[in-house]
């Protein structure tokens, strides 16, 4: 199965209309996303969407042909416990409001026992976590109706012990028994393989490339021996390498820079985006086509 591209209202896969970068969307740089003249799509979190009152700018992306997808962060997949419905549908809502036909996850826990965590966890990779993710990502499925969900494996400080399956093998069961499509954030598989002493080229041969909806890249930064997915931070030599890595295997439908917080200067984000276009080997979306 090949992910839905994200670029353009009837395309059905990269080859459609080109792959294409983006940024996300945030409150913050609003202005800035909105004037990207080559801007084809963005993301946003489905959680700071209020339904009744969405964002005018967001709207005027969706309006112009943008393709917006909701990216959610709150209905804890991973978790032991069934997803809460209200959540899904308003992930749901969301994708009907962008006129999405696809949305995204991740494929972690936030919240067990009526506790929130604030934060994206790591899932055990055993075969009862596969089974709990997969009967979590069912039952947001059928909230979803058509729409595709997209699944991200995130950047975890620490394993948990016995694991049974690498993190390749736990990933492609749990998209093969849902048929979902693949989020790929490099600047996770960067992180990951550096924490644990791995070669991350090693992780992306194998991984299902070919059901890669789109591509996140990011900025971290080190600190106490451990990388840290920050999305505060410029995206490093080392992740940009990566992007070119992949590139080299498989052409993804889009791959969009993530920051969240710490935003810099105008001119500053034009560079990190330049810099991403050239990684990929894409046309720059900061200037006129």
């Amino acid at each position: 199965m090949t992910g839905p591209a994200v670029t353009g209202a009837a395309s059905t896969g990269p080859a459609a209309t080109g792959s294409t970068v983006g940024i996300g969307w945030r409150p913050e740089i609003a202005g800035y996303v909105a004037a990207l003249p080559g801007l084809r799509f963005t993301e946003v979190v489905a959680e700071s969407i209020h339904l009744a009152h969405p964002p005018g700018l967001l709207m005027d992306l969706v309006e112009r042909g943008v393709r917006v997808v909701p990216h959610g962060v709150r209905l804890s997949l991973g978790g032991a416990e069934p997803v809460d419905d209200a959540r899904a549908a308003h992930l749901a809502r969301c994708a009907e409001l962008l006129r999405a036909p696809l949305v995204s996850e991740h494929i972690a826990f936030v919240r067990a026992g009526g506790v929130e965590a604030g934060h994206l966890l790591p899932v055990p990779r055993t075969r009862e976590a596969v089974d709990a993710v997969v009967a979590n990502v069912r039952r947001t499925q059928a909230a979803l109706g058509g729409v595709t969900l997209a699944l991200e494996p995130i950047a975890a400080l620490f394993d948990w012990p016995g694991p049974e399956l690498t993190e390749a093998q736990f990933l492609t069961e749990i998209l093969d028994r849902t048929g979902c499509a693949l989020l790929l954030d490099v600047a996770n598989v960067y992180a990951n393989a550096r924490n644990r002493g791995e070669d991350p080229t090693g992780l992306l041969d194998a991984l299902p490339l070919e059901r890669i909806a789109y591509v996140h890249v990011a900025g971290g930064a080190e600190h106490d021996g451990f990388y840290h997915d920050t999305h505060t931070d410029t995206t490093p030599p080392e992740v940009l390498d990566l992007v070119k890595e992949l590139c080299a295997r498989t052409v993804p439908p889009a791959l969009m820079l993530e920051r969240d917080g710490h935003y810099p200067p105008a001119a500053e984000l034009t560079r990190e985006l330049d810099a991403l276009s050239a990684a990929a080997g894409l046309p720059r979306i900061t200037v006129p086509a």
